[in-house]
Order: C-alpha cells, then structure tokens, then sequence
C-alpha cells in the first residue's frame, strides 16, 4: 500500500494519569480519554482505538460504552479497539454493542479481536484457560457469522446454539471492519489469513523488523486461501515531544515502573537503561522528537509493508500534559513528515 492509504492512530489501555502531583482518579481518567480523542480527531489523526483490561489502574473495561462517548464528541475520527478480548466475550453481545457503536457513529466503529496476553478476564468472567485456544476459533467463527450473513443458524460447545438469527441494529452490509491481533504466534497469523481479515502486529519489544517473517507468511496465506492483498498494521508504544531529551526522560521515569512490575509478574524484560536506550534506539519503543519518531515508524512501514501504525500513548501514571503534547505531536508534525518520507519510498504490499 502507498502512502495515500497510511493512517496513523493512538491506543488507549485507559491508565490512570496524573495532574500536577495529584493521581487522577478512575472517572476523571475515564472523561480525560474522551478529551484526548476529541484532540486527537482535531489534529488529524486517523484512529483512535481503546483496548480491554481488568487490572489496578486500567479503565478500558467498558469499551464500547467510552467508545460511544467519544463517538458524541467528535465527528470524523473512525474508533475502534486495540483489542477486545473475544475469548471471554460473547459473539452475540459483542454484535450488539459494535453495530450500535456504529449506528451512533454513523459508520466509524471498527474493532481488533484478540486471544488475550493478560489474562484477568478469564477467571473473572467463569472461563478456562485450558480453553484458551478453542475459545477464540469458536468465537470467531461465530462473530463473523453474525457480520456476514443475514440469518444465523449455529452451534457450538461453549454457548447455546443460535437458530435464524438476526440481531439488531444491523451492521452495514459485510459488517465493519474487523482485524485480527498478533502478539508472535504463526498459528494466528496464518488463522487472520484465512479468514480475509488484516492483521495487527502488537510489538512491544524487541526489533520490529523480526516480524518480518510473519508478514511474508500472512500474506503467502492470503493467497493460498484465495483472498486479495488485506492491511497489515503495527501496535507499539511511546511518547512524542519537543526534544528527544526530553521525551527519552519523560517516558523512562514512567515505563520504568511498569515494566518491572511486568518483569515479576510475567517474565518480561528487566528495564535497564541500557535495554531502554536500545529500545528506543531500533527495539519497538517509538520515543523521541517528531522528526525520531516519523523517521522510524516510515522505517517500520517499509520494512514491515505497513499501511496502519497506532501509538500506545498513555502509560500508568504519565501527566495529562505530557500525554495532550504527545497526541498533538503526533497529529501535526509526524503524521505529515511519515507521509513525506513514505511518497519519497512508499511502501508496497
């Protein structure tokens, strides 16, 4: 895909931010997000998307609901999610919340269905994670059903069976746009493929470049399954400002925390500043002033045969003014100089 086509986007996982030295509480977190969307949209940006966690400090659990929020508040940018966790989702719900969504937005919902790297809403919502994989195949199978047939008849083992099904409101005919998430395995890739469904790339560690594989075999499948040519995007995280001191400084003294605790708690890396400078060097951190930050995402884009890059731009804690600058960096001054280095050597599915 060339240039004309690339979008840029911002995630939100809702983590709490602070104002001044003061913790923001939940609620005030809640309506900051929908602030950050309405700048987002008045700065240019693309997308903005809202992901699905049930942790201290995450307040993204009610996805659709703040996406229809913001859906009031703005006008043009198209809304969706880093991820929604379908495996503990019910495929009929998950139909009625999005097609409302998108009724409310006339036609901007979209949505990235994943198989869950945290795993809280197993136990919450009374599912086994022995059925970790099951779940999302039957789930999915059942989700796009919904979306792309006129009636459903169905079975399954983990819900009860449908018989001429029509839920309502009724989805746009096809259904909206529905991606498939990808943390590392081949088996969801080549599963992505298979359905005709693009394919989002959450890296957060690590060279980007090493997913290059992963987009040759996505797109080797597609082919194979006799679909024609679908996005491929990238998920990663980080902070834009003034300098790229200044950026590198913010978002250490706010990653650091996190990602220690993401190293006890699931193996994760421990946060050196010299695994920090690497990162934000050529690993998947996207840190720095916004000429750093356009350059490696147009980087990535060629390398990778991009047509979506989304910056997860809030992290536990990070101040409401840090955060405001970074979405308004990222409209005004990347956004336009990733599109004046993609026209000079777009990039090509």
């Amino acid at each position: 895909m060339t240039t004309e086509g690339f979008e840029l986007g911002l995630n939100t996982f809702g983590e709490v931010a602070t104002d001044g030295d003061r913790v923001m509480g939940d609620a005030e977190t809640v309506r900051l997000i929908v602030e950050e969307a309405r700048l987002a949209e008045s700065v240019g940006l693309d997308v903005f998307s809202v992901g699905e966690h049930y942790r201290e400090g995450f307040n993204d659990s009610a996805t659709p609901v703040l996406l229809s929020a913001i859906a009031t508040a703005t006008e043009r940018i198209r809304l969706g999610t880093s991820v929604t966790v379908l495996s503990t989702n019910d495929p009929v719900r998950l139909y009625h919340e999005f097609s409302t969504l998108d009724a409310v937005s006339n036609g901007r919902a979209q949505l990235i269905l994943g198989r869950a790297s945290a795993t809280e809403s197993f136990p919450l919502f009374g599912y086994d994670l022995a059925d970790y994989e099951q779940l999302f195949e039957e789930k999915l199978d059942l989700f796009l059903r919904l979306q792309r047939e006129e009636s459903v008849t169905w079975s399954g083992t983990f819900r009860s069976p449908l018989t001429e099904q029509r839920p309502h409101p009724r989805m746009r005919p096809g259904g909206i746009p529905t991606w498939i998430g990808v943390g590392g395995s081949p088996n969801s890739v080549i599963r992505a493929a298979r359905y005709g469904l693009p394919l989002m790339l959450a890296i957060i560690g690590g060279r980007p470049q090493r997913f290059a594989g992963h987009v040759d075999l996505y797109h080797r499948a597609l082919e194979q399954h006799g679909h024609a040519p679908k996005s491929v995007g990238q998920h990663s995280l980080g902070l834009v400002a003034d300098t790229d001191e200044e950026a590198v400084e913010t978002w250490w003294r706010y990653w650091q925390p996190v990602v220690t605790q993401l190293a006890r708690e699931r193996g994760f890396y421990r946060p050196t500043r010299e695994r920090y400078a690497a990162e934000v060097d050529s690993g998947a951190l996207f840190v720095g002033s916004p000429e750093t930050v356009a350059q490696k995402i147009a980087t990535m884009a060629r390398d990778l045969r991009l047509s979506r890059f989304d910056l997860k731009y809030d992290v536990m804690h990070l101040p409401r003014q840090a955060r405001a600058r970074s979405i308004e960096l990222l409209g005004r001054e990347v956004a336009p100089r990733v599109r004046e280095l993609l026209s000079k050597e777009p990039t090509h599915v």
